[in-house]
């Protein structure tokens, strides 16, 4: 009884998101997680101490 459960469960969440999909606006996961991949990187960048990216104690 627990496969079939889980099954019908899955089943109704999938068909709701993609009516959800066809008929919201739904924002691209990939593009958002890039912008935000990008404003990381470029704070990352910010925050960097000047240098060669050597550390002076390995010399």
């Amino acid at each position: 009884m627990g496969f079939l459960k889980s099954t019908l469960s899955l089943l109704i969440g999938t068909g709701c998101g993609v009516y959800i999909a066809q008929n919201y606006n739904v924002p691209n996961i990939n593009q958002l997680m890039r912008n935000l991949m990008d404003r990381f990187k470029k704070l990352e960048e910010s925050y960097k101490k000047p240098g060669n990216g050597k550390n002076k104690d390995s010399e």
